[in-house]
């Protein structure tokens, strides 16, 4: 069993400074944060100083949501849907939802097991809190999305990390994952197209992991696949939905936000065991009792609406792919492998002779360039940046130009 780690996250012992008396859960100091978000504000801030600042750190399409997503929510409201709706969701989304997962699973679901939620991240704190605790383990990919490792932290159980490695095009090994599992497991995370890599799990290692998974009863698993849709030279999603073994301990996380480019609409749905319906529903009612019901009416239109924005969208971020990962590996001690989804590119920064986080902030503050370090997404990111491009194919030019001039004056070969 791989020894547990200490977290790399940034925890809020700083920020976290009650007036003297209150005295909070120590759990909160646990909490890590979204690196993200901060290299945002900084960027915002340099920004609002007069500095030039080209964005490829935070994960959001540059698009606007289709006409007739935004037009749905308006007439919902002109409708007069104003009050709460049902805590797991209109019934009619739940069906669409439903509906756009069947091809996944190859049948029929239950719209009764589908939870729409305020954003993919309240399906991992639903889930991780349904099964963390002080004394159980919970596996989670790194470099991996913040947030699986903050909440594990948070709930008390015991991280246990697998290893995304750039030899394997970041793709979890099905050998390596289930060497990890122990009779503690309780639940094992998983996110392909994954963020921060782009990396993709081939079907084959996946069918491994389920038949391995055969063994280890008493571990659920969520799989994250929040890219699903954003592949890339001909890849088909490998989903865990299509393995009827696990249905009654998979929960399955996606939403709208990628796809959709509705990242503040905060609309995600999840698919449950059908044993998990029930505490799940009960978890959605004591923390945010419905969602947003005019977002609710967008997100149906999303799923069975013209989906020619979601086409026009995806080749736009395949061409800026190419442009990245060409870019990239023409730059002075950096090699990018290809991203096969999401809109992320993971270059391997070892040879700029800089720590991922000192690469952050130089470029940033000298270069104008937002990024975020590897380290902001496990120890295990270390030596390697997260490109977004997400922004357009002018910024990212711009943006590869400015890391390549920075790193010419530093005299990287």
């Amino acid at each position: 069993m791989t020894a547990p780690r200490p977290s790399p996250f940034p925890t809020s012992t700083s920020a976290f400074d009650p007036p003297k008396g209150l005295q909070p859960t120590p759990a909160l100091a646990r909490l890590g944060t979204e690196s993200a978000f901060e290299v945002l504000a900084r960027a915002k801030a340099l920004e609002a100083d007069g500095r030039s600042i080209v964005n490829l750190g935070i994960g959001q399409p540059d698009f606007a949501p289709a006409p007739h997503i935004v037009e749905a929510a308006i007439k919902a409201l002109h409708e007069g849907h104003h009050g709460y709706t049902p805590a797991a969701g209109l019934p009619e989304l739940r069906e669409a939802v439903a509906a756009e997962l069947e091809p996944r699973a190859g049948r029929r679901l239950d719209p009764g097991r589908v939870l729409i939620v305020p954003g993919g991240k309240v399906t991992m704190f639903l889930a991780i809190l349904m099964f963390g605790q002080p004394g159980v383990e919970i596996v989670y990919p790194d470099p991996g999305f913040p947030i699986y490792r903050s909440l594990i932290d948070y709930s008390g159980a015991t991280p246990v990390p697998l290893p995304l490695r750039e030899a394997k095009g970041f793709a979890f090994s099905a050998e390596e994952a289930l060497s990890l599992i122990g009779p503690q497991t309780r639940l094992i995370i998983l996110n392909s197209p994954a963020n921060p890599t782009g990396g993709v799990t081939p079907e084959a290692e996946v069918a491994r992991l389920v038949a391995g998974l055969a063994d280890h009863p008493h571990v659920a698993v969520l799989s994250d696949e929040i890219y699903a849709r954003l592949l890339y030279d001909g890849r088909k999603h490998a989903s865990l939905l299509a393995y009827e073994s696990l249905d009654e301990r998979l929960i399955l996380l996606d939403g709208w936000s990628k796809t959709f480019a509705m990242t503040g609409w905060r609309l995600g749905y999840s698919y449950w065991p059908q044993s998990l319906v029930e505490p799940a529903v009960r978890m959605a009612i004591n923390s945010f009792s419905c969602v947003n019901a005019a977002a609710q009416f967008a997100g149906l239109a999303a799923l069975t609406g013209p989906q020619d924005a979601v086409v026009e969208m995806h080749a736009a971020f395949d061409a800026r792919r190419r442009q990245v990962v060409d870019g990239l590996n023409d730059l002075p001690g950096v090699g990018c492998v290809e991203p096969g989804g999401a809109f992320y590119a993971f270059p391997n920064v070892t040879g700029t002779g800089l720590t991922a986080k000192q690469l952050e902030t130089a470029l940033l503050e000298t270069a104008g360039v937002a990024t975020i370090a590897g380290t902001s997404f496990g120890l295990f990111g270390e030596g390697y940046l997260r490109i977004s491009y997400a922004n357009s194919s002018e910024n990212l030019k711009e943006g590869l130009q400015r890391i390549g001039a920075f790193l010419a004056d530093r005299g990287v070969a």
